[in-house]
């Protein structure tokens, strides 16, 4: 296993995690913003960088099944959010491949 290295965002308004502000997304990033988490508003992005993905899993959520894993912080390891794998759904298939970010979880840094 090689070293793996944190990466920097450039530019304005970047969002980072809330404990130790490791850059995760830059704001013009952001596909939604009307997406709901497990701790209140969520915001879709289409990338996110400095993140470690848990284990695949179904889960039932409100728009439907989904395949699901967590994505924490790589720095601190604090749960940040999920990244879709898979819609059962055709109307969801959008989301497949993009990322959850929990609004209560992120800072705006910049």
């Amino acid at each position: 296993m090689g070293l793996i290295r944190k990466r920097f965002l450039n530019g304005d308004h970047i969002y980072g995690c809330s404990q130790c502000a490791t850059h995760l997304a830059p704001k013009d990033g952001i596909m939604s913003t009307a997406f709901q988490g497990q701790n209140g508003r969520a915001y879709l992005f289409r990338a996110v960088v400095n993140i470690i993905e848990g284990p695949a899993q179904e889960r039932p959520m409100t728009t439907g099944k989904h395949v699901v894993c967590d994505i924490e912080c790589m720095e601190c390891h604090q749960v940040v959010g999920w990244r879709y794998i898979k819609a059962y759904e055709e109307s969801q298939r959008y989301k497949e491949g993009r990322f959850i970010l929990e609004k209560k979880l992120l800072t705006l840094l910049s």
